[in-house]
């Protein structure tokens, strides 16, 4: 029993791990920037924190080490100054601030932390003053000088001209009847105040950032004899509305309200939880065309898609972001929040009009435009926002703008505009046709395709998928960039406008004048018949030009060798299917005949054994064909493969005649063939 005690503590150690044994407990976002301010200004004395000042401000923030390197807050310039950390202060001939500042009670170091103007508050009435100075433990968050001077004309008159009630009330609100350090402000968390037990809102960020109903934290964990003070940027105010309730009374969200209440959200905005709104106004709806805000607000998925694209997971306020970050909504849409100076943008954009109206369950910012998410958009909307506009084009002048804008369930590949950088083609049947062909019957997402999958289009022709190792092609055109997912249709941008395949192998070089010696090089080889069956094939397909560019002897040979022909055919076929968009830097395809082909790609130029092909990707429903301008030729075998192929066959006669040279020792019969072999190994 006396062992296992002893062992105990060492079974603990090892199930909390390293961490916990030699780190000690993890640290808040808050100490580690703390920490990482003290690092930078160690080299100016014990207890000395580097701190980032913007230019031609009072602001001040600890550093993390991304802001270090940038010497950015918003985008704006900073410039670094070394001050005593919280807690510390200077000795006069020393360097650094060596000395813990001595201990008082909460109303003395008010006026140590730079909250003078609180103190005086606090003498004006009757009560605090005894309180703060006797037995007890309380947290205030003691608003700075600055913060009360910021304060409007007609509210502080308000304050101070009932000072044993409304005075008394709002310092009461900024305090807490328990000691509460830093490191147990957690994100989302209340704590209750000393005025009518309201809560305050506590939000600790990533970033270091804490923020107390949205008031940044500046000066924090200042120990006083009977609590703890933490200086912040704000005087704060109880809060009682909910965010539906604040929804319900603002003038400005008149359109908002009636799209909340048709999408049934109007329960999850007055529930419990910590939120964001992003709240479009009356305006930021204006802006979008009728006819899309109809379509969007008669639509209850696209709608609740919509509203749900204004909704963070979490509390976000405003002084949290000083540089861009990314967030996610509640309809899964990725933002990029950050921030130009005083504003805050989303994607790039300054639309916050009103920041930081605080609710029971969480916090509103005011947006002059509407955030619609791709799935509440029509394939139409998806095109005309991205780099396919032209394609959307050439579908509305073919009359095929009704698929990209209806209910239909579709796949569009779209080329990328810089496809058509030399014309548009003519808009006649076989063009429309041809833009069928690039609608896919089903709405699809890419990260479900797979090699070999044949998709059906709504020109009846059946594509093919194909996956490589760094692209994702169908037939011969590869996805360009991430799909764009709408309420119906899919977008996926194309590299290339697609040539669906018209025929088997042989179709397609019998159709091309340029390919007739080859063809009948094919025939008289007796490959006709595999070349029109089911496969996967990659031809590189010698023009005319390229027989008639051998010297006469040599083609004759050739051609009057059957053998020796499919032969040197079989090497220009490889046996799957290598379209140029899956080609990347080198592919090493295995032909027909055995032996690999070196197939490259540079700036747009498909090379076969290090020579240009002149067209590539020919479609054909069992392969691909590529012109080439000359006819490859089989690698020679080698001296060496050859002295290896000899000692080859030397080892295995000698491991024969070992075996036959015991047997011929007793019979007569075997003597013979042990004789032959021994001549075989003489040879």
């Amino acid at each position: 029993m006396a062992l296992l005690l002893r062992l105990l503590p060492l079974a603990l150690a090892l199930a909390l791990g390293p961490a916990a044994t030699l780190a000690g407990p993890a640290k808040s976002p808050y100490q580690l920037v703390l920490q990482h301010s003290r690092l930078r200004g160690r080299q100016h004395g014990p207890n000395v924190c580097a701190v980032q000042k913007l230019i031609g401000t009072n602001k001040k923030y600890f550093t993390n080490c991304k802001q270090w390197y940038q010497r950015k807050i918003c985008g704006k310039s900073t410039v670094i100054s070394y001050e005593c950390c919280p807690g510390y202060e200077k000795v006069p001939g020393e360097k650094g601030c060596p000395a813990a500042l001595p201990l008082s009670n909460l109303y003395e170091t008010l006026g140590v932390v730079g909250s003078t103007t609180t103190q005086l508050y606090t003498d004006r009435t009757e009560k605090l003053r005894p309180e703060m100075e006797g037995p007890g433990s309380f947290t205030i968050f003691a608003p700075s000088n600055e913060a009360w001077a910021s304060l409007p004309a007609e509210v502080l008159d308000s304050l101070v001209s009932n000072v044993n009630i409304e005075l008394l009330n709002a310092l009461r609100y900024h305090m807490v009847n328990r000691r509460v350090l830093t490191d147990e402000l957690k994100h989302g968390m209340a704590l209750t105040s000393m005025y009518q037990n309201s809560d305050i809102q506590i939000h600790h960020y990533p970033n270091g950032i804490v923020t107390v109903n949205c008031a940044r934290l500046l000066k924090a964990d200042h120990h006083a004899t009977n609590g703890v003070v933490h200086l912040i940027d704000k005087v704060i105010s109880t809060v009682t509305n909910n965010i539906q309730q604040i929804i319900e009374i603002e003038d400005t969200f008149e359109t908002l309200r009636a799209a909340v209440a048709a999408s049934g959200l109007n329960t999850l905005l007055e529930g419990d939880g910590q939120f964001t709104l992003l709240a479009p106004t009356n305006e930021a709806f204006e802006k979008i065309p009728a006819e899309t805000l109809n379509r969007i607000l008669g639509d209850p998925e696209a709608l609740r898609d919509l509203l749900n694209n204004h909704i963070l997971k979490s509390a976000m306020c405003a002084e949290a972001i000083v540089a861009g970050m990314s967030v996610e909504t509640l309809e899964g849409t990725t933002l990029e929040v950050g921030c130009s100076g005083d504003m805050l943008t989303i994607n790039g954009k300054a639309i916050i009009s009103n920041k930081d109206i605080l609710a029971t369950n969480g916090v509103i910012h005011y947006i002059d435009e509407l955030l619609i998410p791709d799935s509440a958009k029509t394939l139409f909307e998806l095109a005309t926002e991205s780099d396919v506009s032209t394609a959307v084009d050439l579908f509305r002048q073919a009359g095929l703008g009704t698929h990209l804008s209806g209910n239909e369930r579709v796949t569009l590949l779209a080329p990328l505009n810089s496809v058509f950088k030399d014309g548009t083609p003519n808009i006649d049947a076989r063009t429309k046709n041809l833009l069928l062909n690039h609608l896919i019957k089903e709405q699809l997402a890419s990260k479900y395709l797979y090699h070999g999958q044949t998709l059906n289009t709504l020109g009846g022709k059946k594509l093919r998928v194909f996956v490589y190792r760094n692209s994702l092609c169908i037939e011969n055109s590869c996805i360009a960039a991430h799909d764009k997912r709408g309420r119906y249709g899919t977008l996926f941008t194309m590299d290339r406008m697609l040539t669906p395949p018209m025929g088997t192998v042989m179709d397609v070089l019998k159709g091309d004048n340029r390919f007739s010696m080859l063809v009948a090089a094919i025939q008289s080889a007796g490959l006709t018949e595999m070349l029109n069956r089911e496969g996967v094939y990659t031809v590189f397909a010698p023009t005319n030009e390229a027989f008639q560019a051998m010297p006469p002897g040599q083609l004759n040979k050739l051609l009057g060798n059957a053998k020796e022909l499919a032969n040197i055919l079989k090497y220009h076929i490889g046996d799957e299917i290598l379209v140029s968009g899956g080609i990347g830097s080198l592919v090493r395809l295995k032909s027909l005949q055995g032996d690999k082909l070196e197939v490259s790609s540079k700036n747009n130029v498909v090379n076969v054994n290090k020579e240009p092909v002149a067209e590539a990707d020919i479609m054909a429903t069992n392969g691909v064909v590529y012109a080439i301008s000359n006819v490859l030729q089989p690698p020679a075998i080698r001296p060496q493969e050859r002295g290896d192929e000899l000692a080859d066959s030397a080892l295995e006669i000698f491991k024969q005649a070992s075996a036959y040279s015991r047997a011929a020792r007793t019979s007569v019969k075997l003597a013979p063939v042990y004789q032959r072999l021994l001549e075989r190994m003489k040879h």
